[in-house]
């Protein structure tokens, strides 16, 4: 009769298989006394014939009395069951069973290990608990990392967090390594020595991020995937310095950025951030300027203020055009269209661009003018043109364009008509307004007949009538804010708090983080301009044009669409 047999769990072969685990996990720190008589005894459990534990023993060479202790040895390793020493009989188990009973860790086999890491543990004046120190020997009975590449974890830990040392950290790093397969000292070595380049540069992009805890090993993910996409790490601190405050998330948004557009070395990303920034300070200045709220800046500057710059005009041209379009109610679309016209037109440096804005005023305070005179024209770059026209090529004084005007204050269409007028007058060389022809009664007489017409004259004057209302109550607003402004110390006041705006606005979408402090610095800003504003005997509200009446804030209409009857009563 053989001396060993299968167990019902496992399964008989024609050949004699070894599982994987027990080569893994076992064969390492097992001598090869132990690992021979192991196998013999597994072959043996497939054949029929007798051979007892003697015989086996004698055929391998082993004393039996080391036999008997080498098969002692597999039944701590739960491997086996010892049935009988004597005879010695044994029953073999699956190598990846759950059962079994304790291992009993033989101290003499650890005795140099302790001590070393003991010795670790004195530098960083820790001391694990008992029952920790067991888990580290049951994790090196359980796992086929080498002793001196554990100790060499403990110390990587150790240089790591100091005094802050964990036994956790200890152990989920080695845990972590063995997932990788990486056992012998050789290998955690190297593991170690690539980590070790990595913390350096996490660590560099921390102090200029502002982050004052120590990187964690998720915290290397960004690092990684930002090197496995081409980047450099002088790119990535450029992102970082940049960013000046931040999390690696932000970064890892901004550096996505600089990969989509190439900027992969230290160099162009420094280029680019400062295009970058350039771009998005005017993309501010000019939303403030047209009254447009921006959060985001990047949309605009990739599809506005880039092609602007790129074509030569420069910020203080751009942020004059905007304070031209506010007037015109532009946005950023209508306002591209206008610089595109001036582009074509070769209205491009700072000189010509403040001509021609300077030349736009005085287009706009005449069409004001207008307004008052014969009623609502609406402020279109159509009209602007035509007023062009009139002064610069047919060379009309601004007197008798306002006397075409006050001609036209009946007519349904106030600049149609105006330029009529002033097409006949300059057909027959009347540059002054004594100069003018009469026109026959007759004529005068049957302009305007129909009804359409009479409502529209009607139409024309009520809108007149308003015009000059509001226009009264936008110059009183209009010579406020001149009062004010020729006062320094509310000047100084108001401009630092159209800046910090603009910074605040920034500082939110780029640095969070430093939001706090340009709020404050604004609040206080805010602060001054009022203290000036209250010593000019002035307030906010003398800025914003007071209407006649409240209802329709001078339109003539009510909010529901109805006329207003403030006409009749005022």
């Amino acid at each position: 009769m053989s001396f060993s047999a299968f167990s019902k769990d496992f399964t008989a072969n024609m050949y004699t298989s070894v599982e994987n685990r027990f080569i893994t996990k076992y064969l390492p720190q097992a001598d090869g006394d132990a690992v021979r008589a192991y196998l013999y005894g597994l072959y043996l459990c497939q054949c029929k014939d007798e051979f007892d534990a003697e015989s086996a023993a004698k055929l391998l060479h082993i004393p039996m009395k080391r036999f008997v202790e080498i098969f002692g040895f597999w039944e701590e390793c739960d491997l086996v069951h010892v049935l009988s020493r004597e005879p010695l009989f044994v029953e073999y188990l699956p190598v990846n069973s759950a059962v079994g009973k304790p291992k009993t860790i033989k101290p003499e086999k650890y005795a140099e290990f302790n001590r070393e890491l003991y010795k670790l543990l004195q530098k960083a004046g820790k001391e694990f608990r008992p029952f920790e120190m067991q888990k580290i020997l049951e994790f090196l009975e359980k796992e086929p990392m080498e002793q001196q590449a554990f100790l060499l974890v403990a110390e990587y830990c150790l240089k790591k967090d100091g005094e802050k040392l964990s036994f956790s950290h200890v152990i989920n790093k080695a845990q972590k390594l063995c997932r990788e397969s990486k056992y012998t000292y050789e290998q955690v070595e190297a593991d170690l020595a690539d980590f070790n380049v990595h913390e350096r540069e996490l660590a560099r992009i921390f102090a200029l991020l502002g982050i004052y805890r120590k990187p964690q090993e998720s915290d290397y993910d960004y690092l990684e995937k930002w090197l496995a996409h081409g980047m450099e790490t002088e790119a990535v601190y450029a992102a970082a310095e940049f960013m000046k405050k931040g999390t690696l998330p932000s970064l890892d948004v901004l550096v996505g950025e600089l990969c989509e557009h190439r900027a992969t070395d230290g160099e162009h990303a420094r280029e680019y951030l400062a295009r970058r920034e350039l771009l998005a300070g005017i993309v501010f200045k000019v939303a403030r300027k047209l009254g447009v709220k921006v959060q985001n800046p990047r949309p605009f500057a990739d599809e506005y203020a880039e092609k602007w710059t790129e074509r030569g005009y420069e910020e203080e041209g751009l942020v004059l055009l905007a304070g031209l379009g506010l007037k015109l109610g532009y946005g950023f679309p209508e306002l591209d269209a206008l610089i595109e016209t001036l582009y074509r037109s070769g209205v491009v440096d700072g000189e010509s661009v403040k001509a021609y804005c300077e030349g736009q005023d005085r287009l706009l305070r005449l069409l004001q003018r207008i307004q008052s005179a014969c009623g609502v024209v609406k402020k279109t770059q159509s009209a602007l043109s035509m007023i062009s026209v009139w002064r610069n090529e047919w060379n009309f004084s601004e007197e008798m364009i306002l006397e075409a005007a006050k001609r036209s204050a009946n007519a349904s269409a106030p600049l149609p008509y105006m330029n009529k007028l002033l097409s006949e007058w300059k057909r027959v060389g009347a540059v002054a307004v004594n100069e003018i022809p009469e026109r026959p009664a007759e004529e005068r007489r049957s302009e305007y007949r129909n009804e359409a017409a009479v409502a529209a004259d009607l139409r024309s004057e009520r809108e007149r009538f308003y015009a000059a209302r509001r226009r009264a109550a936008e110059e009183r607003a209009e010579n406020a804010r001149a009062a004010a402004e020729r006062d320094e110390g509310f000047k100084e006041a108001d401009a630092a708090c159209r800046k910090d705006e603009i910074a605040l606005a920034k500082a939110e979408v780029f640095s969070p983080a430093e939001a706090a402090a340009v709020a404050k610095r604004l609040d206080e800003a805010r602060a001054k301009r009022a203290q000036a504003l209250a010593r000019l005997g002035l307030s906010n509200a003398d800025f914003v044009p007071k209407f006649f009446c409240p209802k329709c804030s001078d339109t003539g209409f009510l909010p529901d669409g109805r006329m207003c009857d403030c006409d009749k009563n005022g």
